[in-house]
């Protein structure tokens, strides 16, 4: 008690007898009743150990856990399934499928500059020797006009059909009978290879018909070969006088419209109606006015459509 004068020394206190007890023991407070191994163990620090062991230990541990997602303790749970490996028999097929295009686009492209830069005659005999050539040929002429928004062959669909039924069309030039079958018109249908039993094969420049027997003839992206002068000749033989001739050409080919048209008068024709609005291709109506006149037309000339590798 206070009053007593006596000092209450700390951490000795009076049991229930007044017996004082003993202070705790320094260790007991220190390490749980087990030693020193737990006491490391319950701390994350192995006993004996000096730090960078510790750490040289931690770094063998983490390279020994699974990683994250692959179905061991590390990890909230398993990563984005993956993708199945493509077979070995698709990836064949797909690679040979491209491989195979891509010869096709060198053959077509082959074939068009054969076309266009050799004579009538001489594209009449390459496809008399590989009648298969015309129709890869064909498959590669009709996968580049698809891309256009208008096909020309439409807009000379829509000119005949405005006309009466009974004039007699000569389609130069045919490819798969298109004109022939949307209008109502008899249609002599020529070209090199018969991609239809309406086509009549033959070269260009010498079709099996009367002279003065059609009212029309038609071109439509069928300016080939080196002879046009000779070409367009024999369709001014056999058209009447009077009679019309559409041509329907890429627009890219014209290097100078204005001696073009002034070159169709000298095999006969006279300018009707042009039309220069798309960029694609060009549309020219021309009507006979009696035989050419002898002789070269060196404005007949228009460049050679080479497409390119894409």
């Amino acid at each position: 008690m206070l009053g007593s004068g006596r000092t209450q020394v700390p951490g000795r206190l009076r049991g229930p007898a007044g017996r004082r007890e003993p202070p705790p023991r320094p260790d007991s407070l220190s390490m749980p009743p087990d030693g020193p191994a737990e006491a490391a163990e319950e701390s994350g620090k192995p006993a004996g150990l000096s730090r960078r062991q510790r750490r040289n230990r931690q770094k063998r541990q983490r390279q020994q856990e699974p990683p994250a997602g692959s179905g061991g303790e590390r990890g909230s749970g398993p990563g984005p399934p993956e993708a199945p490996p493509e077979p070995r028999s698709g990836r064949s097929a797909a690679l040979r499928a491209r491989m195979e295009e891509r010869l096709l686009g060198a053959r077509f492209r082959y074939l068009n500059q054969q076309l266009y830069t050799g004579s009538s005659q001489d594209a009449a005999r390459l496809f008399r020797t590989d009648p298969a050539a015309f129709h890869l040929y064909h498959r590669g002429f009709e996968r580049q006009v698809r891309r256009w928004p208008e096909r020309p062959v439409q807009r000379i669909v829509r000119y005949l059909r405005r006309r009466p039924a009974s004039l007699v069309v000569a389609d130069f030039g045919c490819g798969d009978c298109t004109l022939a079958a949307s209008v109502k018109n008899q249609v002599h249908c020529f070209d090199l290879v018969p991609l239809s039993p309406r086509v009549t094969v033959c070269d260009m420049a010498k079709v099996p018909l009367a002279a003065e027997s059609v009212d029309v003839a038609v071109f439509c992206l069928a300016l080939m070969g080196t002879n046009l002068q000779e070409i367009l000749g024999e369709a001014n033989r056999v058209l009447k006088l009077g009679g019309t001739l559409m041509v329907a050409e890429v627009a890219s080919r014209f290097e100078d419209t204005r001696a073009f048209l002034k070159a169709m008068t000298q095999l006969g024709f006279k300018t009707v109606s042009k039309d220069f609005s798309s960029s694609y291709f060009y549309l020219l109506e021309f009507t006979k006015t009696g035989p050419g006149r002898p002789g070269p037309a060196p404005g007949l000339r228009l460049l050679p459509c080479l497409y390119k590798r894409r």
